[in-house]
């Protein structure tokens, strides 16, 4: 295997909601098996996102998706959560990579190569593919997440701090699922609205 095959993209999603572990995925792509229509996952249909994400684990050389838990969210804080959850993907892929590239500003402890691209989500395609997993799966997630806890929302706002998910907190009160550390739902239990 050529050195370019074994750069690995790695992305979060999910650091902004108030609900939900934070998810990440790290994706080394096949030269032999171009993906096209790689994007950030934020722009992309969510019927898009899921084709390219079925693509992705068919042809990829290695992917990998972690998480970091709530109860991790609220210990460590969500930037420190983001990056072990980042740190466990690398670590779950079936090949070791030679050099990771993040998107954003910081990059995982991994013992590996790294370099941090700010909106590298819109610009690396490994970095893309890894966009459309972490985002996918977290999704996914929530969905799953809706069914135990229909009375928040979670199917449609994904945990993110809208007015409904935030009406719902205030009716139904702070769930197991909610970080509490995060404002909205530490100022509930604080008793301020």
């Amino acid at each position: 295997m050529s050195r370019i095959q074994l750069i690995c993209g790695v992305d979060e999603a999910g650091r902004g909601p108030l609900a939900g572990p934070v998810y990440a995925a790290a994706v080394i792509l096949n030269s032999k098996h171009p993906i096209i229509g790689l994007a950030d996952s934020k722009k992309l249909s969510e019927k898009k996102r899921e084709q390219l994400a079925l693509e992705i684990r068919q042809h990829a050389t290695a992917w990998a998706i972690a998480t970091a838990s709530v109860d991790e969210i609220d210990e460590i804080n969500i930037l420190r959560a983001s990056l072990l959850a980042m740190r466990r993907a690398i670590e779950a892929l079936s090949v070791q990579p030679l050099e990771i590239l993040v998107d954003g500003l910081y990059c995982p402890q991994s013992g590996l190569p790294s370099r941090a691209i700010v909106k590298g989500d819109s610009t690396v395609a490994e970095i893309s593919a890894a966009s459309i997993l972490a985002k996918t799966a977290r999704d996914a997630a929530m969905i799953e997440m809706h069914d135990h806890l229909p009375q928040y929302g979670f199917a449609i706002h994904k945990g993110y701090p809208t007015t409904a998910h935030i009406a719902a907190l205030n009716l139904h009160g702070v769930s197991s699922e909610h970080r509490k550390s995060f404002g909205p739902v530490r100022r509930l239990l604080q008793g301020k609205n």
